[in-house]
This record gives structure tokens, C-alpha cells and sequence, in this order.
């Protein structure tokens, strides 16, 4: 279970991978997660959008956003992994000759996907409890209400929300489907990874269309626990050749897990602070995206929530409606590359002025709408 171990501290604004990030080989995603969600009803491709400002901007030769503000009707990219994992968990208690009642599907969450789980379960006629710590925007709290979920508001951080909802999972008739693991609960957020992939494989389609078919040169990911990194690292890790992108994390500064961890080495826990980034505000990385992450990202950053908003207007400027946390992608393409450093970390990632970038924009603009907090600017 996540436990708190550091205290929150003033992090480096970068940290820089080793040079073997981009050998490292991993096994993909399973080929059958595609064909599921294309059979899914409602389900089409989200667009991905070129803007050719902030090619100008960055220096590169174009610059493409994964524009996931309606995803199977929701906001946010979080249904790919809840209704794949949902998918296996109640084949598999089939298979196991479970009853034909109703299962309780509970999960914790900062917002996008508690409200993806409450969907797939209001869908398929199962129950929803989910775990909401402070600081969720009221109206995202509304929204997972909305669909037929049991809230339980929690007075604490994610972590503290995540072990609320694992205690709560102890019955026959419930299953946690929580998109961060631990050791010993490792298998259903693993499948939620494996959803993931179904955004990295458009990506590819939609660049091969766009008369990119060598794939990306940098792809720029939020991160909370690193689950959707997992998902990227896995799917550009995975290939036995061809172009393999530098890939970069992006936290909030108020939630920096992932970079404190590569920062020592080891995977840790950090105190979190209030940030809008509220998807993204999650103090321990999950277990499985770990190795990952250590082995196959070539940088980090954490960015602050007033870059974030400022990246969330450009972006809107150019027809992408996205949040803080999908923002958060262009904010820390803007502090790993801008200021003295921004031409030799240029440098150290391969990039050049025909490099191809994707930003991923995780949510609209209507998922978790911030709200005012005490946050660094």
C-alpha cells in the first residue's frame, strides 16, 4: 500500500535520463485490447492536432496534441483502462463460476478515473463506491455521482483515499479496480495499463497519416502515478526497431513522485501539496510502472500550476480544450526546453529542428476544473 515516506521538498527542475533509456526493451501490450475497444459502442479515435505555433515555438519541425477530451463519452482518456480492466475482471469471475449478481466495483480517485469506473459499471449493471480525497473540484465529484457511484468523500490525500478504498474491498462482492498497484495487488492495474495502449496505437496511425509514419521523435506524457507513462514507455520500449522517441515526464511541483524516485533511484512517497493539477496529485508511483519508468524515460520535470494554466490558453487558442493535467504536457515541454539549459538538454534528448513532437492532452477542459488553492507559482 502507498506510505508516506518523504517529506515534500524543493525537487531540481529536471532530471535527465541515461543515455540507454531508448535501448531498453520491454514486452507490448497485448494485440487484442485494440480490437476490444474498437467494438465498444461510441468508441472512435480522438483526435490528434497539429499546431504549428508551438513547432515555431519549440523549434521543432511540427508539433501534434493527442486531444483526449472525449473519450467514449467522457473526459478524459481514464475509460480505456477501466472498461478493458473491468472487461477481464468479470470474464475471469465467470470463468471462475461466480454468481450472476451485481459485483461492487470500487476504486479511489482524483477525478477522471473513479468517474470512468462508475460509468463502465452504471453500463454494465454493476455498483460503484469511489474514494474522493480533498481537493477534487466539486463539480468533478458531481459528475462520477452522476453516474450511479456511491461517493465517499475522504478527508486526506490520493494515497490516503487509495488505502481507504483497498480496506473497502475486502468482500466477496466487491473488486478494487485502482489504476496504481502495489506489491501484492499488481494484476488489475496492469490491466488498466494494457487499456492504455489503444491511445499510443492511434497515435501511430494518425502520424503515419499525417506523413509521419517513422512515429514521433519526443512524446510528452502528465504524470500522477505513471500509469499512462507505463503505457507509452511499453508501447515505444517495445518495438525491436525502428525510431524510438525520447519520452518526458511531466508532474506538478506540488506532486513530484515520479522525479524524487528517479532523483534517488529508488521508488519513494512524497508529502503532496495542493496544485489544480488534481489528477496528477498522487504521491507515490505505482509499483508496476516503476521499472518502467526508471528503465525507459529519458526526462523528467515538474512544472508549476500557473505554467500549466498558461499552456491550458494556448492550447485553447488552437482548438484543445484541455485541463490542467493534459496542459501540464506543454508546460513541461516549455521548462525542459526553454531558459539557459533548454539547448543542451535539446542536445541530450536528440532533438533538432525537424524533430516531431506529441504532447498528450489527457483531459478537457470540463474534467476537474480547478479551483483556487495554495499552489506555487
Amino acid at each position: 500500500m502507498p506510505e508516506t515516506t518523504s517529506p515534500l521538498r524543493v525537487l531540481p527542475e529536471t532530471w535527465l535520463a541515461r543515455p540507454g533509456a531508448r535501448t531498453w526493451r520491454c514486452r507490448p501490450a497485448p494485440a487484442e485490447v485494440r480490437a476490444f475497444h474498437a467494438a465498444l459502442r461510441g468508441h472512435a479515435p480522438t483526435p490528434l492536432v497539429e499546431v504549428a505555433s508551438l513547432a515555431r515555438e519549440l523549434g521543432f519541425g511540427r508539433v501534434f496534441v493527442k486531444d483526449e477530451s472525449c473519450r467514449l463519452g467522457l473526459p478524459a482518456f481514464k475509460a480505456l483502462g477501466a472498461s478493458w480492466a473491468v472487461h477481464r475482471v468479470l470474464a475471469e469471475r465467470a470463468e471462475r463460476g461466480a454468481g450472476p449478481g451485481p459485483v461492487t466495483l470500487v476504486t479511489a480517485t482524483d477525478g477522471n478515473h473513479g468517474r470512468a469506473v462508475a460509468r463502465v459499471a452504471r453500463l454494465l449493471g454493476q455498483r460503484a463506491r469511489v474514494f474522493v480525497p480533498r481537493g477534487v473540484h466539486p463539480t468533478a465529484v458531481t459528475a462520477i455521482a452522476g453516474e450511479g457511484a456511491e461517493v465517499v468523500a475522504v478527508e486526506g490525500p490520493y494515497d490516503e483515499a487509495v488505502r481507504r478504498a483497498a480496506g473497502a474491498a475486502a468482500d466477496a462482492d466487491t473488486v478494487l479496480v485502482q489504476d496504481t498497484a502495489w506489491p501484492g495487488y499488481e494484476r488489475i492495474p496492469g490491466w488498466i495499463v494494457e487499456g492504455y495502449s489503444t491511445l499510443c496505437a492511434e497515435i501511430d496511425e494518425q502520424l503515419a497519416e499525417q506523413g509521419v509514419p517513422a512515429g514521433p521523435d519526443l512524446v510528452a506524457v502528465p504524470v500522477g502515478v505513471g500509469s499512462l507513462a507505463q503505457a507509452v514507455v511499453t508501447h515505444y520500449r517495445s518495438r525491436p526497431a525502428g525510431n524510438a522517441p525520447a519520452l518526458v515526464a511531466v508532474e506538478p511541483r506540488a506532486a513530484a513522485c515520479v522525479l524524487e524516485s528517479l532523483t534517488r533511484g529508488e521508488l519513494v512517497s512524497v508529502a503532496t501539496g495542493d496544485t489544480r493539477m488534481a489528477g496528477l496529485n498522487c504521491g507515490t508511483p505505482s509499483s508496476i510502472a516503476w521499472p518502467h519508468l526508471r528503465a525507459g524515460l529519458d526526462a523528467a520535470v515538474a512544472v508549476s500550476d500557473a505554467a500549466s494554466a498558461r499552456a491550458a490558453v494556448h492550447l485553447a487558442e488552437h482548438g484543445v480544450a484541455s485541463g490542467p493535467c493534459g496542459a501540464a504536457a506543454l508546460a513541461g515541454l516549455r521548462a525542459l526546453l526553454g531558459g539557459k539549459d533548454g539547448d543542451g538538454r535539446r542536445a541530450a534528448l536528440g532533438l533538432g529542428p525537424s524533430s516531431v513532437a506529441v504532447l498528450l492532452s489527457t483531459e478537457g477542459a470540463g474534467a476537474n476544473p480547478s479551483q483556487p488553492q495554495a499552489a506555487s507559482a
